[in-house]
């Protein structure tokens, strides 16, 4: 698969569209804002921020609106990403963001993680998704 070149200018690009969507984000009860932006395989950026709800289960994280992003403009892969909080540190994905995250990467994507570039096996090693399922015999009625 190719897809667009990863360079400086492109992840500064990433960086600064996760903190204009912190910037948005809807984050009365913990006050934590985040957002996240990513570089699609065919060279679009799609973004998210995080949206609370009172039943703290329901939260949205960054991550879920950046997916939804995705989606609502035409799906893809994400090959870059990287999440912020407001103050425009690195954050890392949760667990169920890196499943969400892993669903629709590109192979070898690259996520800027608090402790540098790392891609999305070195995240979630081990993932579980699509490749997964496709390989399961169907169960008989």
């Amino acid at each position: 698969m190719s897809f667009p070149a990863i360079d400086e200018a492109t992840w500064t690009r990433l960086h600064h569209l996760a903190c204009e969507a912190a910037e948005m984000a809807y984050a009365p009860y913990s006050r934590f804002r985040v957002g996240a932006a990513a570089l699609v395989d065919d060279g679009r950026y799609v973004s998210g921020c995080n949206v609370e709800n009172a039943g703290y289960g329901v939260t949205l994280c960054a991550e879920c609106g950046l997916v939804s992003d995705l989606i609502r403009n035409g799906g893809g892969r994400l090959v870059a990403f990287a999440c912020v909080d407001e103050q425009g540190n690195a954050c890392s994905p949760c667990g169920r963001c890196r499943q969400l995250l892993y669903e629709h990467a590109a192979p070898g994507m690259l996520l800027a993680m608090p402790a540098g570039r790392m891609t999305i096996d070195q995240v979630l090693p081990g993932g579980f998704g699509p490749r997964d399922l496709a390989t399961a015999d169907p169960i008989e009625e």
